[in-house]
């Protein structure tokens, strides 16, 4: 087994060299569109490789769709060419800052592009090891994981994990009350699905995750947002708002809010299920920062029992934002109405796949140990960010208790608009205040996402402020 892995690196890099071989045989008109490619032997003593390698090299063209094979007569050039490979396009420097903007730089701007402005912890952050550990363990197991659809309701296994750390954070729960999906915003869409129409309100945290406002965009519905102080909405305004728009959903983060890094009080946590209680509001409380916290802050399903808040959260912060898997914990006829949903809009859940390497590695022994070095590494680098950014004049609002944001002000009342605009074109993207802000009241305002800083976008900020 040993001797096998040792040489398959060897063994790849061989079939890549006869790849490009062809490539640049098609690529310099010695081979053109329908003329038949040197056989298999005949190639294979050219390129001094086995004739295995050749037939990889070969197979693997053909699924790019830059050869084909004639039965009985070998491999020829396709007639219809690949276009010519451009580069992706540049930054849309220009665009409209909206809450699109963000997610669209950070996506498509390429491995070389800096991302302060991100909402994802970098690769070295991550549980590497646990993940392919799960990978290879989930290779091996049952043939229906790998090719069939899953339940209804996603892998039991998961779910009851998933109720036993509800247990512990106060929330009792039965593993019927959970409903996996393909991802946590998946998981809001699903609910604005069932709950809401056209024309129907909203309440928001002013800012939010500009996420939020994105999908409650694509539902038509009127967005309300309620000011966000360091222990959570303005309570006074909430209930006003309440009274005023009445609002079917208000959606928040409890935990670590995102973008401000605040978390929420308990009297403030007390005044809200009383308020939305009095004026039969749904609240749809993201917990998908929760586990960055050092210890527990409020949770309003905890105190709510599941009756009136529906929980949501994904894996993507702590685990990884490729296996996509998230999940919903409600009341369990809400539960049915969203598996209707999820099965009428994607025939099922998240991939079987998926939620079998999110078990896998949740389960490891690794992965908790994970968690504990990630808070104690994101300590030391927000109080290193606080440090630097401070000698450019720039503070945070509030100072977080866990998590990798810091909702900072820029001096001057800069716009930060304008500097996320000019930061892209060196290849920095950033997220500026207003693509959170309801109101647009944060034009002077910048998240910052603390893994994803380093010297290079400190240089870049003083060259910009100063």
């Amino acid at each position: 087994m040993v001797e096998s892995e040792s040489r398959a690196p060897e063994a790849m890099g061989r079939t890549e060299t006869v790849m490009q071989a062809i490539r640049r045989r098609i690529a310099g008109h010695a081979l053109a569109p329908g003329d038949k490619l040197p056989s298999i032997r005949k190639f294979a003593r050219d390129m001094a490789v086995s004739p295995s390698t050749v037939v990889e090299a070969y197979d693997r063209l053909v699924a790019e769709g830059l050869i084909r094979p004639r039965a009985g007569s070998g491999f020829y050039v396709s007639a219809a060419m690949a276009p010519v490979a451009r580069p992706d396009a540049l930054p849309e420097v220009e665009r409209a800052v909206d809450p699109f903007w963000v997610s669209r730089q950070s996506l498509d701007g390429g491995r070389e592009m800096l991302r302060p402005g991100c909402g994802w912890l970098p690769p070295d952050w991550m549980p590497l090891a646990a993940i392919r550990r799960a990978t290879r363990a989930a290779a091996k197991t049952d043939d229906a994981v790998l090719v069939e659809y899953g339940s209804t309701r996603g892998s039991p296994a998961l779910r009851r994990l998933l109720v036993r750390q509800f247990m512990a954070q106060g929330i009792e729960a039965g593993a019927e009350q959970v409903l996996l999906t393909s991802s946590g915003t998946q998981a809001i869409d699903l609910i604005c699905r069932l709950l809401l129409r056209p024309g129907d309100t909203v309440l928001v945290d002013d800012p939010c995750y500009f996420n939020f406002r994105a999908l409650l965009r694509a539902h038509a519905v009127r967005v309300v947002g309620v000011p966000y102080t360091p222990t959570g909405p303005d309570v006074d305004l909430f209930e006003e708002a309440l009274a005023t728009h009445r609002p079917r959903l208000y959606l928040t983060n409890s935990a670590l809010h995102n973008p401000t890094g605040a978390s929420l009080s308990p009297r403030t946590a007390h005044r809200l299920l009383a308020a939305a209680t009095a004026h039969d509001v749904t609240i749809v409380e993201d917990e998908i920062f929760a586990d960055f916290e050092p210890e527990p802050s409020p949770r309003l399903a905890a105190l709510d029992g599941l009756n009136r808040v529906i929980r949501i959260g994904s894996f993507s912060k702590t685990l990884s934002a490729s296996i996509r898997c998230g999940f919903i914990a409600a009341r369990p006829e809400l539960v049915d109405g969203l598996i209707e949903l999820q099965l009428a809009t994607g025939f099922g859940g998240p991939s079987p796949l998926a939620a079998e390497l999110v078990f896998r590695t949740l389960s490891d022994g690794s992965y908790y140990k994970h968690l504990a070095g990630l808070r104690s590494r994101l300590v030391r680098r927000r109080r290193e960010m606080i440090a630097e950014l401070a000698k450019l004049d720039v503070h945070p609002w509030t100072l977080p208790r866990g998590g990798f944001y810091l909702w900072c002000r820029l001096p001057r009342a800069t716009d930060a608009a304008e500097v996320a605009k000019s930061a892209l074109r060196d290849g920095v993207v950033l997220a500026p205040g207003n693509v959170f802000s309801v109101t647009q009241s944060a034009t002077d305002f910048m998240r910052f996402n603390v893994a994803q800083m380093n010297a290079d976008v400190l240089k870049l900020l003083q060259r910009t402020l100063g």
